[in-house]
C-alpha cells in the first residue's frame, strides 16, 4: 500500500511536470512569434481560456488539440513535446539551449548544421524592388520553369490578417504589417523547400527581416527606371497615381532614390528596363545553379537610408 501510494504521487508528480514543460514551450514559442494569446486561440480554435491554463501548466490537452496549437504557432507539434530521455543527457541539455534561442540565434544554429550535414538545400528566391518591377510577371515565370511554388507576400500577409492591405494599414498601421511579413517569412524558410516569393517593396526598410532575406535566400533587385515603374502600375489597373501626376511622380523618383542603396545590397540585380523577362529569368535561373557565394555585407551607407526612408516617406495605404 505504501508503494502504491508512492508510485501515485510520483505518476502525478511526472504529470504536473510534463504539462509545466508543454506551456513552458507554447508560451516561449508564441512569445517568440510576437503574437497574442487571443490570435493564438483564434487560428487554432482553443479557447482563450484553456491556452492561458495550458502556457500556465493547468491545461491537460490532447494530443489532437496541441497539434492545433502548433500549427497555429507555425511549428512541429514535437517541438512542444520535451525529449523522452534521461536526466541529464545531451539531447536534453541542446533542448534546453535551442529554447532559449532568438529568432537570429536559430537561423545561425539552422545554417551551422547544415553545413556540419553537409545539407545544400536549394534556397528560396525573394524578388525586391518597388510595385511595376516586374516580381510577378518574373517570379511566376521563373517558378514554371522551375517547377516550384510562386507566391505573393503582400496576398499571404492579407490572407493571415483577413484583410486588405489598405484596411491593414487602416487598423494597424505598418509596424503590424511588418510583423505579419516577419513571421510569414519565418514560416517559409522552416519548409526548407524552393520557391518563388514577390515581396513588397518595403521589405528592405525592415532591418530584421531584410537581415533574414540576405542571410537565407537568394536575394534579386529588379530594377527598373521610375517612367516603367509608373507605366506599368498603370497598365495593371491602378488608376490612382492619375490624382496627382506630379507630384506622385516626384514621391516616386525620392522613394527610389531612398531605397535604391538598400536594394543594391541583394545578391543578384536585374534591369527589367532594359532586359526582357524570359533573358531575366534565364539570369535568375543560372545564379541558382551555381555554388551559393556568401551575402553582401550591409552597406555602410545603410542605416543613413533607412533613417531617410522612416524619416521622409508619408503614411501610404500600400507599400510601394
Amino acid at each position: 500500500m505504501h508503494y502504491s501510494a508512492y508510485s501515485h504521487r510520483e505518476t502525478l508528480m511526472n504529470q504536473n511536470e510534463l504539462l509545466h514543460e508543454i506551456g513552458s514551450r507554447v508560451r516561449s514559442t508564441r512569445n517568440r512569434t510576437g503574437w497574442t494569446l487571443r490570435e493564438v486561440a483564434d487560428r487554432s480554435g482553443v479557447s482563450l481560456r484553456f491556452l492561458s491554463d495550458l502556457e500556465a501548466g493547468r491545461g491537460n490537452i490532447s494530443v489532437s488539440r496541441l497539434a492545433d496549437v502548433a500549427r497555429a504557432l507555425g511549428t512541429a507539434l514535437s517541438k512542444l513535446l520535451p525529449p523522452d530521455t534521461g536526466n541529464g543527457s545531451s539531447i536534453e541539455r541542446v533542448m534546453g539551449f535551442v529554447d532559449r534561442c532568438s529568432d537570429e540565434d536559430l537561423e545561425e544554429l539552422t545554417a551551422w548544421l547544415g553545413k556540419r550535414f553537409n545539407e545544400r538545400p536549394d534556397p528560396l528566391v525573394m524578388l525586391v524592388g518597388l510595385r511595376g518591377a516586374g516580381k510577378s510577371t518574373v517570379g511566376s515565370t521563373l517558378a514554371k520553369l522551375l517547377e516550384v511554388p510562386f507566391v505573393e507576400l503582400d496576398a499571404l500577409i492579407e490572407e493571415e490578417a483577413n484583410l486588405s492591405l489598405s484596411e491593414l494599414f487602416s487598423l494597424h498601421g505598418e509596424s503590424y504589417y511588418k510583423r505579419l511579413a516577419h513571421d510569414i517569412l519565418l514560416r517559409l524558410l522552416t519548409r526548407n523547400e524552393q520557391m518563388i516569393v514577390a515581396t513588397g517593396g518595403s521589405i528592405v526598410t525592415d532591418p530584421q527581416s531584410w537581415s533574414l532575406l540576405k542571410r537565407r535566400t537568394h536575394t534579386v533587385w529588379l530594377k527598373a527606371t521610375p517612367d516603367d515603374h509608373w507605366k506599368r502600375v498603370l497598365g495593371q489597373g491602378d488608376t490612382r497615381p492619375m490624382a496627382n501626376r506630379r507630384s506622385a511622380m516626384t514621391e516616386l523618383r525620392s522613394i527610389l532614390s531612398i531605397r535604391s542603396p538598400l536594394y543594391s545590397e541583394a545578391a543578384q540585380t536585374i534591369d527589367t528596363s532594359s532586359t526582357q523577362v524570359r533573358a531575366a529569368v534565364r539570369l535568375v535561373a543560372a545564379a541558382l545553379r551555381k555554388t551559393p557565394a556568401a551575402r553582401p555585407k550591409t552597406s555602410s551607407t545603410t542605416r543613413r537610408v533607412r533613417q531617410e526612408n522612416t524619416n521622409g516617406r508619408a503614411t501610404k495605404a500600400r507599400p510601394a
